[in-house]
């Protein structure tokens, strides 16, 4: 967690008591699963180590947007809408489990991801078939069981929740983990489609795939639904929607930036990661674009042939992200970041949110925009 996310998401002990929830659900898994199997404990090991680290934004954008719509902190409903931030960070989990599987993913947070780890464990203990499989097997049923943790804790505090809040905030949590599957979709489907022949067309679909995948499900939704479980009214709703979707976007956009450039001791993934995987991002787009018009096909062809090559070595990456930065592409990124956040940070000035949850809120979309990891 970067330094300048750390104190907002501990104000009002947001933090530490999302972790609570989050072990509490751990060790209750550990007793369901003690119960199935001596075998199956591994698979809460790799829940709680999915669960340990990470920004917690998505949950603290869910409370602070709460407060910021008069919710009082210290009630019965302050406690259902942390029990909310606990659902959103165990459907994150569940996203990532899937996610690396369908990236291959080598590491998470620092660690192997999980299909690797059970493609290890799988060799550790001499297991018979296909190791990779076993692991892959593995990782989407940890995605499949964080899933129902997260409609476990959502459905527990929509049982503290009075009508019809609860059916306005159910509609926003459904949408959200539907249109973030279909964005997973849209990402496989755009990772399988030719690519670099045409870099407007595949800068639209980029940005199709971030608004769907991650722009509305980290920041925009969040925010939606505290404001929901406040009671508030849809001109603020539809208010919400508006700065949270640019936020999310240039939330994304910073993520992809850090994939390419960022420094692995605090991103917690290996230099390179989406070079690797051949992330069809709005970056690479532009790098290409930009080549193009330069008439760099040296550059051009360098991007088609070798992102997404699964043999880049660390020389490799060094060389393609010298040769997106050469482009001027991630000045572009910036530039576009800076567009829409301080749209939404336009938008945020304008809203009559209560104290302390406006300097919070905003706050913590500076943390989303501006982090280094």
């Amino acid at each position: 967690m970067s330094p300048t996310t750390q104190p907002l998401v501990d104000v009002e002990d947001v933090r530490s008591r999302i972790d609570e929830l989050l072990t509490r659900h751990v060790a209750q898994l550990r007793t369901v699963l003690a119960a199935a199997s001596d075998d199956a404990d591994v698979l809460a090991d790799a829940v709680a180590q999915i669960l340990t680290g990470g920004k917690r934004l998505r949950a603290a954008f869910c409370y602070w947007s709460w407060r910021a719509h008069g919710g009082r902190a210290g009630t019965a409903e302050a406690d259902a809408v942390l029990r909310v931030g606990a659902a959103l960070e165990l459907f994150q989990a569940a996203a990532l489990f899937h996610d690396d599987v369908m990236d291959d993913s080598d590491t998470r947070r620092g660690f192997p991801a999980a299909h690797r780890a059970f493609a290890a464990l799988h060799a550790q203990h001499g297991l018979t078939g296909d190791a990779e499989r076993f692991g892959m097997s593995a990782a989407i049923l940890l995605g499949d069981l964080t899933l129902i943790a997260s409609e476990q804790e959502f459905a527990g505090a929509l049982a503290l929740q009075p009508l019809p809040r609860s059916e306005r905030a159910r509609a926003v949590f459904d949408l959200m983990r539907t249109e973030v599957t279909v964005g997973q979709y849209l990402d496989v489907l755009a990772q399988a489609l030719p690519w670099g022949d045409d870099p407007a067309a595949d800068e639209a679909r980029a940005r199709e795939v971030i608004r769907a995948k991650a722009a509305r499900y980290s920041v925009e939704h969040p925010i939606v639904l505290g404001a929901t479980l406040a009671d508030a009214d849809e001109g603020e709703l539809e208010a919400c929607r508006r700065l949270g979707l640019p936020l999310g976007e240039a939330f994304q956009l910073r993520d992809d930036l850090l994939g390419v450039f960022g420094d692995p001791r605090t991103t917690g993934k290996p230099s390179g990661d989406d070079l690797r995987e051949g992330k069809r991002t709005i970056l690479a787009a532009r790098a290409v674009a930009r080549a193009r018009a330069a008439s760099d096909e040296a550059t051009v062809e360098l991007l088609r042939t070798r992102l997404g090559d699964r043999s880049l070595t660390d020389a490799d990456v060094i060389t393609l992200a010298a040769a997106i930065r050469g482009t001027g592409a991630p000045d572009d990124v910036e530039r576009l970041i800076d567009d829409l956040a301080g749209g939404a940070f336009v938008l945020m000035d304008e809203r009559p949110w209560d104290e302390p949850a406006r300097t919070q809120l905003i706050g913590l979309a500076h943390a989303a925009v501006d982090r280094h990891a």
